[in-house]
């Protein structure tokens, strides 16, 4: 077995058994050691070859082997499917030998069962142990993940937890507290006893209840965006939730947390009381995790797709709101932005990605476009506004051949203010004759008042 290693794929990972010299030498040759990995801990399946009453010989074999679990990447899966294992039908699993791993990388062989005192395969009740060991350690892989993603966005949730007034979600803190506990402990005793697992299994109930919650606010910002119709009401919800959703994740993202961790204590506590039941174990914690995926992936696709509603809500009266409307687009991009993030930490855009999210990034290159160009077209149809208005002022003042004898007249404008001035001017001529033939003196008096003066007052003169 010393120049042999077995492998198992449940999907999520690669399990790489065999001489711990062997199982580096495969991993280097075939590029795996630059990828995410943990060692499976195969002395932990003592509890199952106990029970299974297999010989001192196997089991000192399996225990001093080297397993090392490999997390399975877009790239490396494209690399396993290589070796072309064989998969099986009562558990999903994928398996196969390599053979003669020499020390110049090269694989000499490969197989789909493995023969001797230390086979894994070749056992199926040795087999489902490591698959749950493997679960185990895909497990873990996602809470360092999810850790990371909490560190970098930089939220304290234990803060938003103690500023929210529900009671399930202050009673979050202390089952942090509980889980932590309980890991801590197993660390250092190598296992989980009864007294720590009656300490843990109350608690994912308040765990499941508070990711509930979590989405139900998710949702509840959805619903509110979608109701409105207003540019600046829109304006003032996809602001507000730009913080609002960056926090409900974080709570969202504890509550995956924790929920891991239990599901690993889980693991072990089944592997010390009832190893024959491991594997379907693994099998049931396995569906429990895709429903918890495609909940969170309903969720957040709702939420994207309303904030691409409201990206066009805007951009469609952006000549209207040229300032509220690419405030809208900013915050809906923020929004977006952390949403998806948060999916790809748990894998959603390649399993579960809805066609809103797919559709995002080019979506949001649209919105821009179209946001200019409908800007762009206003400035043009203003611009063609103002030519217009512009042409037709300065045709009025232009000179004009009316009479077609190729020699320009005179403009609209001046012919206009000449005729006016010819009408003021009889109409001032009119009065001034009216004035003229008035008595000098005699303000207000008629001309035939004056004539009839004049015949009673012959001497007047």
């Amino acid at each position: 077995m010393n120049n042999e290693v077995q492998l198992i794929s449940d999907g999520d990972g690669l399990a790489v058994i065999g001489d711990p010299k062997a199982v580096e030498r495969f991993l280097i040759s075939q590029g795996l050691d630059q990828l995410p990995s943990r060692d499976l801990g195969l002395p932990r399946l003592g509890k199952i070859l106990s029970a299974l009453a297999v010989t001192t010989e196997t089991a000192a074999t399996i225990a001093s082997g080297s397993g090392r679990w490999v997390q399975i990447t877009e790239e490396s899966a494209a690399l396993i499917d290589r070796f072309t294992l064989m998969t099986r039908r009562d558990n999903g699993l994928s398996l196969g030998v390599i053979q003669d791993v020499g020390g110049d990388g090269k694989i000499k062989g490969i197989v789909q069962f493995a023969q001797g005192p230390g086979s894994v395969l070749g056992n199926p009740a040795v087999l489902g142990g490591v698959a749950g060991i493997m679960a185990q350690a895909a497990i873990a892989q996602h809470m360092d993940e999810i850790a990371e993603y909490l560190q970098e966005i930089n939220e304290k949730v234990d803060d938003i937890l103690r500023a929210q007034k529900d009671a399930v979600l202050a009673d979050m803190s202390g089952v942090g507290l509980i889980v932590d506990e309980a890991l801590t402990v197993r660390d250092q005793v190598g296992r989980v006893s009864e007294v720590t697992w009656s300490k843990v299994q109350g608690t994912a109930m308040t765990v499941a209840r508070t990711q509930a919650y979590a989405l139900r606010q998710l949702d509840a910002i959805a619903e509110k965006l979608h109701a409105k119709a207003d540019v600046g009401e829109i304006a003032k919800v996809t602001k507000e939730a730009e913080a609002k959703v960056r926090e409900w994740l974080a709570v969202l993202a504890r509550c995956l947390q924790l929920q891991d961790a239990i599901w690993v204590l889980e693991i072990d506590r089944v592997l010390e009381v009832s190893p024959e039941e491991l594997d379907q174990h693994r099998i049931g914690l396995s569906s429990s995790l895709l429903k918890r995926r495609e909940l969170i992936a309903l969720s957040t696709a709702s939420l994207l797709a309303e904030m691409g509603e409201a990206v066009g809500k805007a951009n469609s009266k952006v000549l209207f709101n040229p300032l509220r409307s690419p405030a809208v687009v900013r915050s809906s991009n923020q929004v977006a932005t952390d949403l998806l993030e948060f999916r790809r930490r748990l894998s959603i855009e390649c399993d579960h990605q809805s066609s809103e999210a797919r559709r995002w990034g080019e979506a949001a290159a649209e919105v821009r476009d179209r946001v200019f160009t409908a800007t762009a077209g206003g400035v043009d149809a203003a611009r063609r506004f103002g030519s217009q208005s512009f042409e037709q002022a300065a045709g009025a003042f232009r000179a004009v051949d009316a009479d077609g004898d190729g020699v320009p007249g005179k403009s609209p404008v001046a012919s206009a203010v000449e005729g006016a001035g010819s009408a003021v001017k009889g109409v001032a001529a009119g009065a001034a004759g009216s004035l003229l033939r008035r008595k000098p003196g005699a303000a207000g008096v008629s001309e035939d008042q004056d004539s009839r003066a004049e015949d009673e007052n012959p001497h007047s003169g």
